[in-house]
């Protein structure tokens, strides 16, 4: 295991992030740092009964909030606090110091009402890190499930749908699915955007024009990809656990199906970064925040697969 130390982002301070990162990082001995405001931090210890510090292993590195924080309460002057807890990671990991970076859960709609133009973490590293093109993948419940399309409204989705879209999905997919998971011939399924993959046309023409060409490029390319496949038959069992990852064209396509398979210990790793990022699988859950009800367990499952894959990218290099 590498020496250097996992970055966790706290996130939103008003919701559970602080609690589920504190909670994964006393139970998973590896080494880490926190990053968020010091005395929230201590404050969200004890009520959990943790012990303060936590343990050796791991160290808080303190950005303080900017404005006092009450559990279960948005505030849009502590948005721009959330962007820095990244960035602060972003310049670690630039320095040498992060072996990978594991996100708690931010609360998008709080930024935008900010006025910061944000669609999520995956589009914000993306961005941060001069990444033209990144996959969200799913991890849980026996499923691996990755995103033609990430956070855009339903209607926007079929113009997202390009060629050029697939093609990079499916080279950052076989890349990181070969290098991160040790994969060397990962099998990919895709799925079709239509009911019944359009039915031959019948029901939208995208199979047709855009995602079968695309999964014939791929395989000349030597990936072993499928499809495309109708999204109500995929995750049948025995054809889902031929797939070392599907595909999906949109958000919803894929996750309601993982969410129901593993909510609560899955993980979201986002592909073709220069940098291993992880994250849980839940959003803020600001009715539950200061309870001390939060489950770690996907947080936990986030640390864990960001220090696996992390030692393996090592092992294997820079992309």
């Amino acid at each position: 295991m590498s020496a250097l130390p996992i970055a966790i982002t706290t996130g939103e301070p008003a919701g559970i992030g602080p609690e589920v990162a504190l909670r994964a990082a006393a139970e998973v001995s590896l080494p880490c740092e926190l990053l968020g405001d010091a005395q929230l931090l201590q404050a969200t210890a004890r009520s959990l009964g943790l012990a303060w510090p936590l343990s050796t292993h791991v160290r808080v590195v303190h950005e303080p909030l900017l404005v006092p924080v009450r559990a279960g309460e948005l505030d849009v002057r502590n948005a721009r606090y959330v962007l820095r807890l990244l960035d602060r990671a972003l310049e670690g990991w630039r320095a040498g110091q992060y072996a990978a970076l594991c996100t708690a859960p931010v609360h998008k709609a709080v930024i935008n009402d900010a006025g910061i133009n944000f669609r999520g973490h995956t589009e914000y590293l993306a961005a941060a890190t001069g990444t033209k093109e990144v996959v969200m993948l799913l991890v849980g419940g026996g499923l691996r499930v990755a995103l033609a399309t990430t956070h855009l409204p339903l209607a926007a989705v079929p113009r997202a749908i390009t060629r050029e879209r697939l093609d990079a999905c499916l080279d950052i997919l076989q890349h990181d699915l070969a290098r991160r998971f040790a994969i060397p011939a990962p099998r990919i399924a895709v799925v079709g955007l239509n009911p019944h993959a359009g039915e031959g046309g019948h029901l939208g023409r995208e199979e047709i024009e855009v995602i079968a060409p695309a999964i014939i490029a791929a395989r000349q390319r030597g990936i072993e990809a499928s499809g495309p496949w109708p999204a109500d038959t995929i995750f049948v069992a025995r054809n889902a656990m031929r797939a070392d990852a599907i595909l999906v064209m949109y958000h919803d396509q894929g996750l309601a199906t993982l969410k129901y398979a593993s909510f609560g210990k899955g993980v979201n790793v986002t592909l073709g970064l220069p940098l291993v990022r992880t994250s849980a699988d839940h959003g803020t859950a600001l009715d539950i925040a200061g309870k001390a009800k939060a489950d770690a367990g996907s947080m936990k499952e986030a640390l864990l697969l960001a220090a696996e894959l992390a030692q393996r990218s090592a092992a294997a290099g820079k992309p």
